[in-house]
């Protein structure tokens, strides 16, 4: 019996969206991974999604959307804004690889206080 090639398994990198093949994975790892913030803090919360729209000046269909995964055409840095409007600080470190940030290569973006 003859095996078919395709049926072999291959170790993945740590970015499926690469693995798949898809244009700028990297960003979209990135995406994915700030929407899944998002859920963590809405369940946290303990939010519907009608009081987590409510928060992020969304719709309750545009909330339920993103937390299916529709998020292709949200930038990451309206995420970060998202997640700043339910009361999280966003970090960006820039550093080069190998290396230990510094305290002035972080960038803070931060909720708003009320």
């Amino acid at each position: 019996m003859k095996k078919d090639p395709d049926t072999r398994v291959r170790r993945g990198t740590k970015n499926v969206f690469a693995d798949l093949g898809f244009p700028d994975a990297d960003t979209h790892l990135l995406k994915a991974e700030l929407v899944t913030r998002l859920q963590g803090v809405i369940t946290k919360q303990k939010l519907t999604q009608t009081e987590a729209a409510k928060r992020m000046g969304l719709s309750q269909p545009d909330v339920s959307r993103l937390l299916k995964g529709q998020f292709r055409d949200v930038s990451v840095e309206r995420l970060m804004r998202l997640l700043t409007r339910l009361g999280c600080d966003v970090d960006i470190t820039i550093h080069s690889r190998g290396k230990v940030a510094a305290p002035r290569d972080t960038i803070r973006l931060q909720a708003a206080r009320s």
